[in-house]
């Protein structure tokens, strides 16, 4: 989008064509387009329209509040989840933030939380288009407009800085740090421990890159694993690695153990994908009085169920060969016309073998697939309530 455009969108002279594109059934429609485009000038048509689409969109995402903000399909695709934002904010105040940069805000959405915690917040954006979004999001005059790399010296050294680099190239999005924007070697220069600061990553950062000065917390939101948050300065434990579960807060730290492996006993856990990720396995096993179900397998098992927020809970029913024939004429058995497969470390694919299973009956059912001490099995399993 063009920069003389988007400032018309963020205009006064623009709401009122957003609020009746609202309105539309189906702003992606050509029928609509060719509507609009009696009223409009073709290009004022499309950056309307696309604004609201892009706004329905992130709603799962961002929630209600995404129908007043101004969105770019790539910002919307980076933007942080707002109980990420809030946790990230109120973290640096308690390390005795009170300003902070936001270098490489993007749309400004977690500019918005460090704002809204009470912190004094500077922003930069590269991209002309999507600094001027931001500075509408966050109903401030002015964004700096300016690479990070050259801006770095005018960052004074009492303030906390946030940092969430580009993670798009002409590929598409990457999870390489050799293509983050700024370089990878930019971003780590601010972790050297001399300032708050916080680094927002893909949640898939290889472990070789992660500088020892830095403590790494890997966050899952509502069981969606979101990112690895990468924190120096005050309150931060360099090396510490750690898993965070959003909205509840509970915090899990790795430790350096790894879980003993044992046979398949009365519950399974399955765990949340940021203990996996922060390697705290052992740290639930110890938790839980659990094993794990073979090495490597990020299944655990134990004799009883404990509550845990940490791991979704299943009592094993019946254990079954890990063949095909035997899953079948147990499917038909049972009249399993809506079958639930897990499967870890096995080569498998759950839908493409529930299609050869062919479900068909009444009843439900949750299958867990994984190598155990004995050789791959099969569990039938319920999910516990809770």
């Amino acid at each position: 989008m063009e920069l003389e455009l988007a400032a018309w969108l963020v205009s006064a002279e623009a709401a009122p064509w957003l609020e009746r594109a609202a309105r539309e059934p189906d702003p992606d429609s050509l029928a609509t387009a060719d509507r609009w485009r009696r009223d409009l000038p073709p290009q004022q048509a499309a950056a309307v329209l696309g604004q609201v689409s892009l706004r329905r969109s992130g709603v799962h995402k961002l929630g209600e509040a995404a129908h007043a903000l101004f969105l770019t399909r790539d910002g919307l695709e980076q933007a942080t989840r707002p109980a990420v934002s809030r946790w990230r904010a109120e973290r640096l105040v308690a390390a005795g933030a009170s300003a902070v940069w936001d270098l490489g805000c993007g749309l400004g959405l977690d500019a918005l939380a460090l704002r809204d915690a009470g912190l004094a917040v500077t922003c930069v954006e590269k991209d002309p288009v999507t600094a001027t979004f931001a500075a509408a999001n966050l109903r401030t005059a002015h964004v700096l407009v300016g690479d990070v790399t050259e801006l770095s010296d005018e960052v004074p050294p009492t303030a906390a800085v946030f940092l969430d680099p580009a993670r798009r190239t002409t590929r598409g999005r990457s999870w390489d740090v050799a293509d983050l924007s700024p370089s990878w070697d930019v971003v780590a220069s601010y972790l050297d421990g001399s300032r708050s600061a916080c680094v927002k990553l893909g949640p898939g950062v290889p472990y070789r890159v992660l500088p020892p000065q830095a403590e790494t917390v890997w966050v899952s939101e509502r069981g969606d694993l979101v990112e690895a948050a990468l924190w120096a300065g005050p309150g931060s434990v360099g090396g510490r690695r750690s898993a965070l579960l959003l909205p509840a807060g509970a915090v899990l730290e790795a430790t350096a153990d790894s879980p003993e492996v044992g046979p398949v006993r009365g519950w399974l856990y399955e765990p949340d994908p940021a203990v996996i990720r922060a390697g705290a396995l052992g740290a639930l096993a110890a938790e839980l009085g659990a094993t794990a179900v073979a090495p490597g397998i990020a299944y655990l098992t134990a004799d009883h169920r404990q509550s845990t927020p940490y791991a979704t809970a299943f009592e094993v029913l019946e254990r079954l060969p890990y063949r095909e024939r035997d899953l079948r004429a147990w499917v038909r058995g049972a009249q399993v016309g809506s079958l639930e497969i897990k499967k870890r470390g096995l080569d498998v694919d759950p839908a493409a073998l529930r299609r050869r299973l062919a479900p068909k009956g009444p009843n439900s059912a949750t299958l867990v697939i994984t190598p155990t001490l004995s050789g791959a099995a099969a569990f039938v399993v319920r999910r516990a309530a809770g």
